[in-house]
């Protein structure tokens, strides 16, 4: 509220009793001066801060008041902004995938969809359904139910479903979790699947085509 008082200050010419009149704070807050001293506050939470470079003031306050140090979180996040200990949070990287455009299939077998359809019962628990289609002849492969699916569930499917009708060529699939996984991805280089990954929010159900 200070540094808002002084500005109005700076900007319109006012005085201190003026500004503060206009903004509605006291005066004698405005020109209070504390006698404390941050100084002691500061070495330790320097110290603190090498030891932990990981810890933010929170963790840090922690350790202080595990020393018998009885000061307010607030206190101490003003003393660690202004001693340039605020970490520096890194971004999280993300994978960008180029999407393919559909293809005209001509034959079963050239291009599975795979996706996941969400629903609840009667509990109100969620259930997830993984849903497996040929994009020829528009078969429904797989409609496995359950709550929760890994990667390698997903990829046990599949495999069952290859047993039974052979492999792909391809399959076109969203950036889920499961469908982009080490396992998953590693399972598609050893059965020479080319994967197919859409771009973000767009549905992987593919463009019905007409059968000749």
């Amino acid at each position: 509220m200070k540094a808002a008082v002084e500005q109005v200050q700076q900007e319109y010419a006012f005085s201190q009793r003026r500004a503060c009149a206009l903004l509605r704070v006291a005066v004698s807050s405005c020109r209070y001066q504390t006698r404390r001293s941050d100084e002691p506050l500061r070495t330790q939470l320097v110290q603190l801060a090498r030891e932990k470079p990981r810890f933010g003031y929170r963790r840090l306050h922690v350790l202080l008041s595990r020393t018998g140090e009885a000061v307010n979180h607030k206190r101490v996040h003003r003393v660690y902004r202004e001693a340039g200990l605020s970490i520096r949070r890194k971004k999280r990287k993300h994978c960008v995938r180029v999407g393919q455009p559909l293809r005209i299939c001509t034959a079963l077998n050239q291009e599975w969809a795979l996706d996941f359809v969400h629903d609840a019962v009667e509990s109100g628990r969620t259930i997830r359904v993984l849903t497996v289609v040929d994009a020829y002849t528009r078969e429904c492969l797989a409609l496995e139910v359950d709550t929760s699916f890994a990667s390698r569930r997903v990829t046990r499917v599949l495999d069952s479903i290859i047993a039974e009708r052979g492999r792909p060529l391809a399959i076109r699939c969203d950036n889920g979790p499961e469908l982009t996984s080490r396992h998953f991805l590693a399972w598609c280089m050893e059965q020479k699947i080319e994967l197919l990954h859409i771009l973000r929010g767009r549905n992987s159900t593919p463009v019905l085509q007409p059968l000749a």
